[in-house]
């Protein structure tokens, strides 16, 4: 559904947050939806663009059809089409599919991550100053979340920015050691903790908290349990 409008010269329209959306996202989501209702009639669905149905469910699908919407505006293949699947609320299975580059990621609890089929890991712990940490845009650190995150970048060795949820593929694969985002929706998420979890590392929010459909708006993934207590301190200072 994605790759025929890929540096197409799509429209692209506004949403009431001021996010872009696009025909893409949208039929992406509906096929999505459209196949995990016809499999698991009784599971809960919850999507960026078409919303929650369902939402008492045991078994709930949370979908980003396209995250980094702007990646792929730009055409620029950093963007991911995010599937978790939560029981009770905790994510148990995470998908990130780059449909371009044909690169996808599932980590299932219990079952190790796969990166295209073969089982990858995350780097081994560094000093907090060799660390490389990943954030989506300097837009989302307003008020207090900007001064916490400017005494983690400071902490590191440099911090790249723009790789949307690319990065969690790439502390998945043993390439960065950290992530740190916030203003996000459990949709932008809930898909990546067991990616990253089951691969080696650590997905909280700011404060340490487990992440579940009602968690708020921030996220930190780490390679590792050492470097997540490192970055976790200074973000809860």
């Amino acid at each position: 559904m994605i790759r025929p409008y890929f540096r197409s010269g799509i429209g692209v329209d506004i949403k009431g947050d001021g996010s872009p959306v696009t025909r893409a996202d949208r039929e992406a989501e509906a096929a999505i939806r459209a196949v995990i209702a016809q499999e698991f009639p009784e599971h809960g669905l919850w999507g960026e663009e078409h919303g929650r149905s369902r939402p008492d469910a045991v078994y709930e699908w949370v979908i980003d059809p396209i995250d980094g919407t702007k990646a792929f505006l730009c055409g620029v293949p950093l963007f991911g089409t995010l599937i978790a699947l939560c029981e009770k609320g905790r994510p148990i299975l995470g998908i990130l599919d780059q449909p371009i580059q044909r690169e996808r990621w599932i980590g299932v609890r219990g079952h190790g991550t796969l990166f295209n089929g073969r089982r990858t890991r995350t780097k081994p712990p560094v000093p907090l100053k060799s660390a490389i940490l990943c954030s989506t845009t300097p837009d989302m650190f307003t008020g207090w979340k900007a001064a916490k995150h400017q005494r983690l970048a400071a902490a590191c060795a440099f911090t790249r920015w723009g790789v949307d949820c690319y990065a969690v593929g790439m502390i998945a694969g043993g390439n960065i050691d950290l992530m740190a985002d916030a203003l996000l929706k459990p949709w932008d998420f809930l898909a990546l903790a067991p990616i990253v979890e089951e691969a080696g590392g650590v997905v909280t929010d700011w404060m340490g908290a487990p992440l579940t459909t009602g968690s708020g708006e921030t996220f930190l993934a780490a390679a590792n349990p050492e470097i997540h207590a490192a970055a976790l301190a200074l973000l809860k200072e």
